[in-house]
This record gives C-alpha cells, structure tokens and sequence, in this order.
C-alpha cells in the first residue's frame, strides 16, 4: 500500500493531546478534518491514497514512539467546515495546504516504522524519519 507519513507535534495542541482533540470531533460527528501544513499532497498521491482498499496515512509524533493510522475518508485542499477541525487551530485553518477527512485513528504497532520503506529511496521509514527534517514522507507499507 503506497500512503504518506506526517510528522505531528503537541507544540500548540491543548492539554489533552493532538489525537484526543481530534477524536472528541469523531464522537461527535462521526469524522473530523486533519490539516496539514506546508506544501500540499500532490493530486497524484491524493489519488494513490485513496484508491486503496482501505486508505489511511501514518501519524509520527515527532520526538515520541507514537504512531497512529488514520482511516481516511477523503482529502481536499480547501478549508472544510470550521465545526469540524479541532478548535485550537480554526483561527489558522487558511494555512494548511491538505486536509484529510479522518473517520479513526488507530494506534500502529510499535515497530511500524520498521515495515514501511520510503518511496524515493528504498530505505526503511523508522531510519529515514530520525535523519530528515521532512515533515511527511511517500511511503510503501505492507501492514
């Protein structure tokens, strides 16, 4: 399966957490819109993401052994609905260049990282990741 992972941080998420703000949306609505910063996704990766069976990205909490999948319903590159982003960043919504229609996070395995290679390159995920600087990187993973 060819997807992404994103690098997230709690730099400005509120107490409870990035995924927790996120998932309190999904309670309520059923799904919620994760934005990405930066460069957007191109339309081809849009593509590939989403004629998957089953498609999902990878989230790295950048610093911490988290990982999740996130079960992807649909990705756009115009602001979505305010009520459902995570209050904490409606105010910047407008600088986020992807957004990802998210319906459940689901903690990854522990090594993950191990079983995912990185497009461009062929490395491994896990070693790429603690060498770059990249917010996100195209990935192959068999899991």
């Amino acid at each position: 399966m060819k997807t992404i992972a994103l690098r997230f941080g709690e730099h400005f998420s509120p107490e409870c957490g990035t995924i927790s703000a996120h998932e309190e949306i999904i309670e309520r609505l059923g799904y919620v819109w994760y934005g990405k910063m930066g460069s957007k996704i191109s339309e081809k990766m849009v593509k590939e993401i989403m004629a998957s069976d089953s498609p999902r990205i990878l989230l790295i909490r950048s610093g911490k052994a988290e990982r999740y999948w996130a079960e992807v319903k649909e990705i756009q590159y115009g602001v979505p609905e305010k009520e459902a982003i995570p209050e904490y960043y409606r105010d910047t919504a407008g600088t986020f260049k992807t957004w990802f229609k998210i319906e459940k996070f689901v903690l990854a395995d522990k090594d993950v990282t191990s079983k995912c290679v990185v497009a461009s390159s062929g490395n491994i995920l896990g070693e790429v990741s603690k060498h770059s600087m990249s917010p996100y990187f195209i990935i192959n993973c068999e899991m």
